[in-house]
């Protein structure tokens, strides 16, 4: 056993937090998965249901309070990135979130999560939708165990001011990814 030892002969455990098996799924995508067009944006060209993905993980780091879901697209704005969907709050004890969890109305998110704005401008879930022109994007869609139940982030504050703050309070994370292109 690896520990401090204290005044006293105590021995308090300095063993590092194992997020290795932390896992995140999804049956709607993944890299061997075509996305459908019920994922995809609905404006801009692009012809979706703009509804998000179901999502499933497992494994979280022992102490996690909470869980925290990002989407992001890196390969857009040349570079700078887009951010398709970014919620905070979801209880320690939630370990999957339905197909459409990140509608507008907020009516399937687990209780006491929000969503903030993504790079669209709005609160909830914006589907993938690169140029046409474009490569395909790969996009990161990332569960993130918190250590702690509430990050009392404002909801107006925009998804690239509130990543430091989930960082700084995350014990593990799990990423899954996918391509798509027009």
């Amino acid at each position: 056993m690896k520990g401090l030892l204290l005044g006293a002969g105590l021995l308090v455990s300095c063993a590092p937090v194992h997020a290795a098996d932390f896992k995140l799924t999804s049956p709607d995508v993944g890299p061997d998965k075509p996305l459908a067009q019920t994922f995809v944006y609905n404006s801009y060209g692009c012809h979706g249901e703009n509804k998000s993905f179901a999502l499933k993980w497992s494994d979280a780091p022992h102490g996690t309070q909470s869980f925290v879901i990002t989407h992001f697209d890196p390969d857009a704005l040349l570079g700078r990135g887009f951010w398709h969907w970014f919620m905070i709050d979801i209880p320690g004890s939630t370990t999957s979130l339905p197909r459409d969890a990140g509608n507008e109305d907020n009516s399937k998110l687990p209780e006491g999560a929000k969503h903030l704005k993504q790079s669209f401008g709005r609160a909830g879930y914006g589907g993938s939708c690169p140029p046409p022109s474009d490569k395909p994007h790969t996009y990161l869609v990332t569960v993130y165990a918190i250590k702690v139940p509430r990050l009392d982030i404002p909801a107006d504050t925009s998804a690239a001011q509130a990543l430091p703050i989930v960082e700084a309070n995350a014990l593990g994370k799990a990423t899954l990814t996918y391509q798509f292109g027009r």
